[in-house]
């Protein structure tokens, strides 16, 4: 059955939102590789460019499209302007993301929508113009990168986890419902990666300390995977048309984990929590992480991270 299923990405148009940065950037790279074309979709359009540019210094089908994913207006209008340049869309990475991390009550209701916004409607609004050419050919591939933030909801990460867990279940379902029109679903649970992404995150009470901790965790070696290595296998995974991903070590030990002792993982997760930061500081304002930076976030412990922002257009 994985036999019949394998897809090459030689010759195939590849959508990847959220694509001109971190995991996104990485993941065109490879396409690219792969001999695939490549569309790359993002808001900002300075980041965009630098994107396009250092994804055409070796390859030429590149097309990068301003888009913010949460409007489907613009959503559509970017999957038109594809088809007229690129053609038909036979894979859709759906990579767009947001991380808000701070504790609950310093969380609003807004972080909540913004979150379901880019994680949840954004996939499907993307979904929906790319899946009648693909259930006419009768084949296609779809990745949704979830998180295992998307099996887990870990502290002071609630909205992102939210939407992520939401985005994992339209992932699943989608796949059922799916598989016989010859287009398969991928569903990717990434843990943490080294991709410079704390720079552009949000923080909200303590956000230095928050800010600290997290790219800490995004840092270290024997907890963390490259953004290279992690592209590769999501492609790997898209390729053969498997129903689910999860990247790492630690990740999968920790899915396990809850899987087969939910109470035991619930009081884990309930003592991480009394051991961050209090939600005390600047309340519910937000701070990126580049204005959140201290003295231990930017010294030795961070430096992959630091090296992949750079790499990886997550820093001018």
């Amino acid at each position: 059955m994985r036999r019949k299923r394998r897809y090459s990405l030689a010759g195939k148009n590849v959508v990847i939102t959220g694509g001109s940065r971190g995991l996104g950037l990485v993941l065109a790279r490879e396409c690219l590789e792969r001999g695939a074309s490549v569309a790359i979709l993002a808001r900002d359009k300075f980041e965009l460019s630098r994107a396009h540019n250092d994804l055409t210094r070796n390859h030429y089908r590149v097309f990068a499209i301003p888009c913010d994913v949460t409007d489907q207006a613009q959503v559509l209008q970017a999957f038109s302007d594809i088809a007229e340049r690129l053609g038909p869309v036979h894979v859709l990475i759906n990579n767009a993301g947001l991380i808000q991390v701070g504790p609950m009550d310093s969380m609003t209701v807004d972080d909540y929508r913004v979150s379901l916004g880019v994680h949840f409607w954004g996939p499907l609004y993307a979904c929906l113009p790319a899946l009648p050419g693909m259930r006419k050919r009768r084949e296609g591939r779809i990745v949704n990168i979830s998180s295992i933030g998307g099996k887990i909801s870990v502290p002071h990460l609630l909205p992102y986890s939210v939407g992520k867990f939401a985005l994992a279940g339209l992932s699943k379902g989608l796949r059922a419902e799916l598989s016989n029109d010859g287009v398969f679903v991928t569903s990717v649970f990434p843990g943490l990666m080294r991709t410079g992404s704390s720079r552009n995150a949000d923080f909200k009470g303590q956000h230095r300390a928050e800010h600290t901790w997290f790219s800490v965790s995004a840092s270290l070696p024997g907890l963390t995977v490259s953004a290279e290595r992690a592209a590769r296998n999501i492609l790997d995974a898209c390729e053969q048309g498997r129903a689910e991903l999860i990247i790492s070590l630690a990740a999968k030990v920790a899915a396990r984990f809850d899987h087969l002792f939910p109470e035991l993982s619930s009081g884990v997760m309930a003592v991480a929590a009394r051991l961050l930061p209090g939600p005390t500081g600047n309340g519910k304002k937000k701070f990126k992480g580049k204005e959140s930076s201290s003295r231990t976030s930017n010294s030795w412990v961070t430096l992959l991270s630091r090296r992949a922002a750079l790499k990886n257009n997550e820093a001018a």
